[in-house]
C-alpha cells in the first residue's frame, strides 16, 4: 500500500509540475486552431484564387502540398492551415515534455529524495513514462474537442473521416517524439530544453526537403511529419502503415533505451 501511494504521487507530482505548460501549450495550440477554423467562412470564397495562386509557387507549394489540396474545401483548408499548427505546436510540447522528464532530478537537486524512497528505478521511469502519456494524450483530447466544436460553430459539414485520421496521425507523431526524447532524457544531467526543440525542428524540415526534392525520397522513413502530411491522408483515406509501424519502433527503442540506461545510471542530485 506504501509503494502503491508513492506511486500515486510521483504520477500526480510530475502532472502538478508540468500543469502550467500543459496549459499554456494546450490554449495557445487550441486557440490558434478555433481561430483558423473561424476564419474559413470569410475566405472560402476567395480560395480558389489562393488555390491558384500557390499552385504557381514551385517547391514551396510542394515542401507543404498545397498542390495536392482544394483549399475551396474545409478539409484541405484545415489539413494545411491548421495542420502545421498542431504539427509543430505538439511536436515541440511533446519534446519538451520529455526531454526532462528523467534529467531534471538532478538539474534540480531532487534525485537523491526520490531514490531514498522505497520505489525501484524501474517504477520511477515507468510513471515518467505515464505521466508523458497522459500530458500528450490530454493535450490531443482538448485540441480535437476544440476544433469539432469550432467546425461546429461555423455551421460546415465536419468531413470525419480525414480528420480524425489527421488528428490521429499528430498524435502518433507526437507519442514518437516523445519515446525518443525520453530515452534520450536518461542520457542528460542539465536538462535537454534545446535538444528537444531542436530534434523537433529538425525532423520537420526533414520532412519538407523529403517533399521538395525526389533524391532524398528517403528521409521520409525518418522523420514522423511524413505519416502526417494532410495531402496524403486526404488523398489516400488512411495512413500510411509502413511509416507508421517504424515511427512507433522508434518510440518503443528509445523507451526502451530509457529503461536500459537510467536503470544503471550514475545518479547525482
Amino acid at each position: 500500500m506504501k509503494v502503491m501511494v508513492i506511486y500515486m504521487t510521483i504520477v500526480r507530482h510530475e502532472w502538478k509540475q508540468g500543469r502550467t505548460a500543459f496549459l499554456l501549450w494546450t490554449a495557445a495550440i487550441a486557440g490558434l486552431l478555433a481561430v483558423c477554423v473561424f476564419l474559413f467562412p470569410e475566405m472560402k470564397g476567395e480560395m480558389e484564387a489562393v488555390s491558384d495562386m500557390f499552385a504557381s509557387m514551385g517547391a514551396f507549394t510542394a515542401a507543404f502540398g498545397m498542390d495536392r489540396l482544394n483549399f475551396g474545401t474545409l478539409v484541405g483548408y484545415y489539413s494545411i492551415e491548421c495542420g502545421n499548427v498542431l504539427g509543430l505546436g505538439g511536436a515541440f510540447y511533446a519534446a519538451l515534455c520529455a526531454v526532462s522528464m528523467l534529467c531534471k532530478e538532478e538539474k534540480e537537486k531532487t534525485a537523491e529524495f526520490l531514490l531514498t524512497h522505497p520505489v525501484s528505478r524501474v517504477r520511477i521511469v515507468t510513471e515518467k513514462l505515464v505521466s508523458v502519456f497522459l500530458q500528450i494524450t490530454a493535450l490531443n483530447l482538448v485540441v480535437y474537442l476544440v476544433s469539432i466544436g469550432s467546425m461546429t460553430v461555423i455551421g460546415e459539414e465536419i468531413p470525419w473521416k480525414e480528420i480524425n485520421l489527421l488528428h490521429f496521425a499528430y498524435y502518433l507523431m507526437q507519442l514518437e517524439l516523445g519515446g525518443i526524447c525520453f530515452g534520450i532524457s536518461a542520457l542528460l544531467r542539465k536538462g535537454g530544453m534545446g535538444a528537444g526543440l531542436g530534434i523537433a525542428a529538425m525532423l520537420y524540415v526533414l520532412n519538407l526537403i523529403a517533399n521538395i526534392t525526389s533524391s532524398m525520397q528517403f528521409l521520409k522513413w525518418i522523420t514522423p511529419f511524413a505519416y502526417c502530411d494532410g495531402a496524403g491522408i486526404v488523398e489516400k483515406g488512411c495512413l500510411d502503415a509502413a511509416h507508421v509501424c517504424i515511427g512507433m519502433l522508434l518510440c518503443a527503442a528509445g523507451t526502451v533505451a530509457a529503461y536500459s540506461i537510467y536503470t544503471k545510471k550514475d545518479i547525482h542530485g
